[in-house]
């Protein structure tokens, strides 16, 4: 009895709804149709590990969608289709991820602006930046060098049959979080700050600096899905759109505690699948895009409910 209560609600509901994805869809009934669930999931679920960080130490991080249409117009003018400044692009809006973390980190720490309202504000302004720098209408298109990020796919491989590039870097992304996380004094220090950010300061933890690592790395992951979405999808000023919530929904369905100081990353990717897995469901029922934006919010207020529920349960 013990051991059932130790599964994740998330992984119960994840096998749940691929059982049925499967039930409806041939696709998903062979190895390389879950590979291409995981390529469309991919985004999402790099987002949902960057937002955590910024959750757990008790803040929130509206800005991610912006910013990825920001990145997906960004390396569409920069490139203007020239494969040859490919590379140029990608370390340019890793420059501006970079640089979106800092302000955004500085303002909440600096300016004690709550979260919500810096981000929100962030949200405006990087999308204003994005549609001034693109005319209102982005023109020109992602050279193939930077699609493959999303579209490529390996063929041939063994046990899968095939492997979406955008995998590949979902799962170094992956790792990359949960070792920063859980296995760094950074990571130690996230938790401290969520948990309680007075006793972490009198016991001399650099909190700012914290919460300021917190939102660089957030912005990186919207960065990096930002580019997989812009290789998958082409150039758009609705790319992003959404993102930003479904990245805390999914993390909070994953245990992500939004007060702070509980979560873990493989908890934010079981979410984010979970979620993912949700909206194909969704389409394969046929159902609209308005009602999946009514169930998203259904499922946010629930999975926060189910989280300050099971927290009550183990305080008492």
């Amino acid at each position: 009895m013990n051991k059932l209560r130790r599964i994740h609600p998330a992984l119960v509901l994840l096998l749940l709804l691929l059982a049925v994805m499967v039930a409806k869809s041939p696709l998903y009934q062979t190895l390389p149709g879950l590979m291409a669930f995981l390529q469309r999931a991919a985004p999402l679920v790099i987002l949902a590990c960057g937002a955590s960080f910024v959750l757990i130490t008790g803040g929130f991080d509206l800005s991610s969608g912006a910013l990825i249409t920001l990145v997906v117009i960004a390396c569409a003018l920069i490139t203007q289709g020239d494969p040859d400044l490919t590379w140029q692009a990608v370390a340019a809006v890793y420059g501006m991820g970079l640089l979106v973390g800092l302000v955004n980190g500085l303002v909440v720490t600096q300016l004690h602006v709550p979260s919500i309202i810096a981000t929100l504000g962030s949200l405006l302004s990087i999308r204003g930046i994005a549609l001034l720098w693109s005319g209102g209408a982005p023109a020109g298109y992602l050279p193939d060098k930077l699609r493959y990020l999303g579209r490529g796919v390996l063929r041939e491989v063994s046990v899968t049959g095939t492997m979406p590039i955008a995998v590949l870097v979902l799962a170094a992304c992956v790792l990359l979080c949960a070792w920063l996380l859980h296995r760094t004094n950074f990571g130690r220090l996230v938790f401290m700050v969520g948990d309680n950010a007075k006793a972490a300061e009198l016991a001399g933890a650099p909190v700012r600096s914290v919460r300021v690592g917190a939102f660089v790395v957030s912005s990186l992951c919207a960065v990096t899905a930002g580019l997989l979405l812009g290789g998958f999808s082409g150039v758009s000023v609705d790319v992003g759109t959404g993102y930003d919530l479904q990245a805390i929904a999914a993390a909070v369905i994953g245990g992500v505690v939004l007060l702070g100081g509980r979560g873990s990353i493989g908890g934010a990717c079981l979410g984010a699948l979970t979620l993912y897995a949700l909206f194909t469901v969704l389409n394969l029922l046929g159902f609209s895009e308005p009602l999946r934006v009514t169930v998203q919010g259904l499922i946010l207020i629930g999975a926060a409910a189910l989280t300050g529920w099971r927290q009550r349960r183990r305080s008492d």
